[in-house]
């Protein structure tokens, strides 16, 4: 991912240096269980221990260069760790494969990238449910098809989002289990050449689950869940970035996105103020969709094992947790400093001369007898008014006669009032927040 759309610490998971050292990571656990085993001999992993290293920039450029003859990845890093370390070398990788190291530090690096997600992800929560709070009882206008409905709470339509946000987080933690797995179980994964103790050693001393059963690789059903969860996580706040976009609107103008001191919004108009936040959000959920996909189409291999998901994954591991982590701090950062304008709201709410309290009134006629189609005829042709003639519709409902003869002006106007939309706001924050 360009550093635009991503932050240093995902950036830095993601290195050739820190890829590097956890291939090291994997191959000097494995060469410890086999000394446990009494299949290699100590002096040898003391030696490997002692000279492997870190890597530098240089060295990844000498690893590139052996490479370019190998042809290579995993042959390339061993033949750099034996011109490192000397004899002692030729213990490393015994017995094993290149996708025991492969996949095992793919599963250490998607676990770790979860850790930040994770992390990025409280901290959204932690915005939403503040704002939430902050607008509990700030009413606006709850809308369906885009047409004025009923009225809602501000805090209300947040609550729902950090409901949302609970569910990606939830995913996205069982998903960093699924994906913390190791195998250092040999070619097709038989165990041949190590013991499963070995493999069990790797995974305890990295803090992975060793994969039950594997082939070559370990099982890509497993990645697809993980790109899968974070896809959906992406998607709900695309969602909640379009409704921003709709609450920004000059005609809508009840939130919008901080204008911070010397932004511009056009090149051309110095009056715009526009929702490029949000907009880019949109976006980078269409990305991370598409890497889902990209991780589905992995799960089909050729027998125990082919490379077509290699280049795959060479792309989405990096990319779509970048996007996923920046996405997170940007959408955070919107909402902790989300502009909102109750007046506006309160404003909105009288757009329609009161026509949204036809429910309340086609249920009070119910309650008091009349047949509920009936009831709907009266409230309708008299909200029709609004539409057609402009006429108010509480004045209208006050000069029907078939309605005057069910309800006093009094339990007219008592339809009217917001106050009965706030009625279980602190009860559905309540099965929300706990």
């Amino acid at each position: 991912m360009i550093d635009r759309y991503s932050r240093p610490e995902m950036r830095a998971l993601w290195s050739a240096e820190s890829r590097l050292a956890r291939w090291r990571d994997v191959e000097l656990a494995a060469l410890e269980g086999m000394v446990e085993a009494g299949l290699a001999p100590a002096a040898a992993l003391a030696d490997c221990r002692a000279k492997a290293g870190g890597f530098s920039a240089a060295d990844v450029a000498r690893i590139d260069e052996i490479e370019r003859t190998t042809k290579h990845d995993v042959i390339a890093f061993l033949t750099f760790l034996e011109e490192r370390i000397g004899p002692s070398a030729r213990w490393l990788h015994l017995g094993m494969t290149s996708s025991d190291v492969l996949d095992t530090s793919l599963g250490l690096t998607l676990r770790d990238a979860a850790t930040l997600l994770l992390a990025g992800l409280d901290r959204a929560l932690a915005a939403v449910k503040s704002r939430a709070f902050e607008h509990r009882r700030t009413v606006m206008m709850g809308r369906s098809h885009g047409i004025h409905a009923e009225p809602i709470t501000f805090g209300h339509k947040l609550a729902i989002w950090y409901d949302e946000l609970g569910r990606a987080r939830a995913r996205l933690s069982r998903a960093r289990d699924t994906i913390a797995v190791g195998k250092i179980s040999g070619a097709v994964g038989t165990f041949a050449h190590l013991p499963p103790r070995v493999e069990a050693h790797v995974c305890q001393a990295l803090g992975l689950t060793p994969a039950p059963a594997s082939s070559q690789v370990i099982q890509r059903d497993r990645h697809a869940e993980y790109f899968t969860s974070l896809a959906l996580a992406g998607s709900s706040i695309e969602k909640f970035a379009v409704e921003i976009r709709h609450l920004q609107r000059t005609e809508v103008r009840e939130a919008e996105e901080p204008f911070t001191a010397g932004q511009k919004g056009s090149s051309a108009m110095p009056h715009k103020r526009n929702p490029i936040l949000s907009e880019n959000l949109t976006g980078l959920a269409r990305l991370l969709r598409g890497y889902a996909v990209s991780a589905l189409e992995d799960v089909a291999l050729w027998h125990e094992r082919d490379i077509s998901h290699s280049s795959v994954e060479r792309v989405i591991g990096p990319d779509a947790t970048a996007t996923l982590d920046f996405m997170l701090h940007r959408f955070a950062g919107l909402v902790e400093a989300l502009r909102v304008y109750p007046e506006q709201m309160k404003k909105n709410l009288g757009l329609l001369g009161g026509v949204v309290a036809s429910q309340a009134l086609l249920l009070e006629l119910a309650r008091k007898g009349m047949d509920r189609q009936a009831a709907y005829v009266i409230v309708q042709r008299n909200a029709m008014k609004m539409y057609e003639e402009g006429v108010d519709f509480r004045q209208a409902l006050l000069g029907d006669a078939d309605l005057a003869s069910k309800l006093t002006a009094a339990e007219v106007n008592a339809c009217f009032n917001p106050e009965r939309h706030l009625a279980h706001v602190d009860e559905i924050f309540e099965r929300v927040f706990r």
